[in-house]
């Protein structure tokens, strides 16, 4: 791997990228990098009306991470720290097609590649995979309110929206090595051998 190595962690809706991330960052000692997500003064109203507040909703969290990864990423290589993110700037897009339409999608993508297209992208992406179940348990488990009357239909969409989303990333992205984490099996939290079985995975190309 490249020097001053850049880990996104990514996965759909409760997958436990946050957690992950923030265990992986304390291990390696690397920067933690933390999506905005209850700040977002749309969340709640996108929730209740989601064709309503979406471009509202997706804005806040682009204008927010391309702030984030700008002010992290777009410095001397030399001096950047090694990093461990919750999120790879293509989700915007995941979420952006799923709940956008017409002039607001055409509108989005233009400003989306116009803020992202030269930030650097990840050396290493972890893929937390899983199904719609595990997802919804752990939706519930970690009692959100806005998240509590989640739409399990939308949730299943999203789960077959990262499915393509890193395909999409593996031919756009060539030289980011992606290593895919079975969410419904290894239990990263309670069980220190599945993380171990994690970081060993991660090492190999550090």
């Amino acid at each position: 791997m490249k020097q001053n190595p850049y880990i996104a962690v990514e996965g759909a809706i409760g997958a436990g990228k946050t957690t992950l991330s923030t265990m992986l960052a304390q291990r390696f000692e690397f920067m933690l990098m933390k999506e905005i997500v209850e700040e977002n003064p749309f969340l709640d109203k996108f929730y209740q009306n989601i064709e309503e507040w979406a471009f509202q909703l997706e804005m806040f969290f682009l204008c927010n991470r391309y702030k984030q990864l700008g002010d992290t990423l777009l410095t001397p290589a030399s001096t950047r720290q090694p990093i461990v993110s919750d999120y790879h700037i293509y989700k915007n897009m995941i979420f952006a097609e799923r709940t956008l339409s017409g002039v607001q999608l055409d509108k989005y993508r233009q400003i989306y590649h116009l803020l992202t297209d030269d930030l650097p992208k990840p050396n290493l992406i972890v893929y937390i995979k899983a199904d719609l179940d595990t997802l919804l348990h752990r939706i519930q488990k970690r009692g959100r309110d806005f998240e509590q009357n989640f739409d399990a239909g939308y949730l299943s969409q999203l789960v077959e929206d990262y499915e393509t989303a890193i395909s999409h990333i593996r031919a756009q992205e060539p030289d980011t090595v992606i290593i895919t984490i079975d969410g419904n099996k290894l239990d990263f939290v309670e069980r220190p051998e599945d993380f171990e079985q994690i970081v060993a995975k991660i090492k190999e190309h550090l």
